[in-house]
């Protein structure tokens, strides 16, 4: 050992080569702190979690930019896609956004206050509600999403097409089996 506290190499030994990000340096951590345990899932997932990290701070800027909050944006999102005449019922945005009844319940009040979204009764259901992006509201939706694709875009600027592409292709075979029905 050197006085530095290193290992001194021989004339053929290779330095090894340094982190590349913080994932590499807690997977080596680990391996060294506990060499009897396969640390590989680290070298994926933890990446997949820190980029969910930095995306979901993308969006929520973005998204603040146009003055949405995320589970804003997810609503006035599901009815944009829906096509003209952008309306949906309030069951269908629980199927889209995941969340329960009574959220949506407040959530489409929230809405309707801020004249994103209007109610109007279904014509197929006389007890029945359709939810109704407002022209503000499409406004806002169209002017975030092409904000936070730009945004996504750059994140995703280091991976040449191809590699963009089967990554696209990896991570859905892996997310695929959680969204079957």
């Amino acid at each position: 050992m050197t006085a530095e506290g290193s290992e001194e190499r021989g004339a053929g030994d290779v330095a090894p080569e340094p982190a590349r990000d913080e994932v590499d340096r807690i997977v080596a951590a680990w391996a060294r702190e506990r060499p009897d345990l396969d640390v590989t899932p680290l070298t994926v997932l933890s990446r997949v979690t820190r980029l969910a990290r930095y995306l979901d701070l993308a969006r929520r800027g973005s998204f603040a930019r146009h003055g949405l909050d995320t589970w804003e944006f997810d609503v006035l999102s599901a009815l944009r896609r829906a096509g003209a005449p952008y309306r949906l019922s309030p069951g269908a945005l629980l199927t889209q956004t995941l969340v329960t009844s009574g959220t949506m319940t407040n959530r489409i009040d929230r809405l309707t206050e801020r004249g994103l979204v209007e109610r109007g009764p279904s014509p197929d259901d006389r007890r029945g509600v359709l939810v109704e992006l407002t022209p503000l509201g499409r406004t806002r939706v169209d002017d975030a999403m092409a904000d936070l694709l730009t945004i996504e875009r750059g994140l995703l600027s280091e991976l040449a097409d191809t590699d963009r592409a089967r990554l696209a292709n990896l991570l859905r075979d892996l997310v695929a089996p959680f969204d079957a029905p």
